[in-house]
């Protein structure tokens, strides 16, 4: 159940991803998901084999990948049964730096990420005003020779288990109609913590499936002036290529669920016998699972014209949501589909079903609401008055 659209380079990083996550089997997302632990072991791996640092250039040490090769390692990551999302940020928050960093800022820390020393899986945007990220309140203001933040993010994750943190804050009123006012930084939390170790307060946010989130209180983080990504005032442009790439790499993620689905739904229905024979040879269990193939199949087609889009350098957006909500909706099918197979069985977690159905049920609201993608494409794409 292969693409045939898949690049040389995709196949090749997918093989060398499926080697890592052949010494993490069911059992260890299993036992990491009830404890709710964070994988340390599989993040290292993933680290040790450069898998982590794809989309780095090779000047900086990394692999010098486009985004298309990097869907081929979160895709075999939840194809093989694991959870990318204890390490996916590592690669997107790299298109805001990648792209609108300082030479001094790539040369200080790209180097680091590369090679596994440095780790920077936080990305914190979201506040209470949720989607709508040009009401966020958290402020940078002028102090001296540099900035003091202050403020409150309800979602940010992997925020302990990083060195580095993307930070958009506000530094000044944005004008109706504008995107201006916003400002992304670059955190070193490595000097914050050592430095100011009052200033960051963290409480863990228990979810629903293993994804080690927070919230963040800012209280007078000091930081320097060069800790700022790109132009002041210009955050929130900046951080549309790194929510472009997110799109595209969470959609990998979608579809690597849903083969997943697929593919445990197929061995089932072949194993299982009942009054006398396989429940696959039955219609009603066969056409669901090629239903849900199919619509795995059209998400990939969707999610590579994205990848290919966004290496070009061109405008990507469209695609790029289109291929999160048609992925996260195809996965969920699956999903579905592969429990209804099981029955009974299901729900029981040894199956790994039940915590692959509880994973995949986020495509559909993060990293943006599913509606909020038909407004996107219904006002930006076809035309239509805009709702909100």
């Amino acid at each position: 159940m292969t693409s045939r659209t898949a690049s040389d380079d995709r196949t090749a990083l997918r093989a060398r991803t499926e080697a890592v996550c052949d010494e993490f089997d069911d059992a260890y997302w299993r036992e990491t998901d009830r404890e709710r632990r964070y994988p340390q072991e599989f993040v290292d791996a993933m680290g040790a084999a450069g898998l982590l640092s794809v989309m780095i250039p090779r000047e900086y040490g990394g692999g010098g990948y486009g985004i298309d090769a990097a869907t081929g390692v979160m895709e075999a990551i939840n194809r093989s049964g694991g959870h990318s999302a204890a390490c996916h940020a590592q690669m997107y928050t790299m298109a805001a730096l990648l792209r609108h960093g300082t030479d001094a800022q790539k040369d200080r820390y790209l180097p680091g990420i590369a090679d596994g020393s440095i780790r920077l899986q936080a990305f914190s945007i979201t506040e209470d005003a949720g989607s709508d990220t040009l009401a966020i309140t958290t402020t940078a203001t002028p102090d001296g020779d540099g900035y003091v933040i202050d403020g409150h993010k309800t979602w940010t994750s992997r925020f302990e288990e990083s060195d580095l943190a993307l930070v958009l804050t506000r530094t000044s009123e944005t004008p109706k109609g504008t995107t201006d006012g916003l400002t992304l930084f670059l955190l070193d939390l490595r000097e914050i913590r050592a430095q100011q170790p009052d200033a960051l307060l963290v409480t863990p946010v228990r979810t629903m499936f293993n994804y080690a989130t927070n919230q963040v209180t800012y209280r007078s983080v000091r930081v320097p002036a060069d800790a700022v990504i790109g132009r002041v005032g210009n955050g929130f442009r900046h951080v549309l290529d790194g929510w472009n790439a997110e799109r595209i790499l969470l959609a990998s993620e979608a579809i690597g669920d849903g083969y997943w689905f697929i593919e445990r739904a197929v061995s089932y229905a072949k194993a299982r016998h009942v009054f006398g024979r396989a429940i696959g040879t039955n219609q009603g269990v066969q056409f669901p699972i090629a239903d849900a193939y199919m619509k795995v199949r059209a998400a990939e087609l969707m999610r590579d014209e994205a990848t290919a889009r966004f290496d070009a350098g061109e405008p990507a957006g469209a695609e790029a949501n289109m291929a999160k909500l048609l992925s996260s909706e195809a996965s969920w099918a699956a999903a579905n589909m592969c429990l209804d197979t099981h029955g009974g069985y299901g729900f029981v977690d040894e199956y790994d079903v039940e915590r692959k159905f509880r994973e995949t049920r986020m495509f559909s609201v993060a990293p943006i609401n599913n509606n909020l993608v038909r407004s996107f494409v219904a006002t930006k794409v076809l035309g239509l008055p805009k709702s909100y």
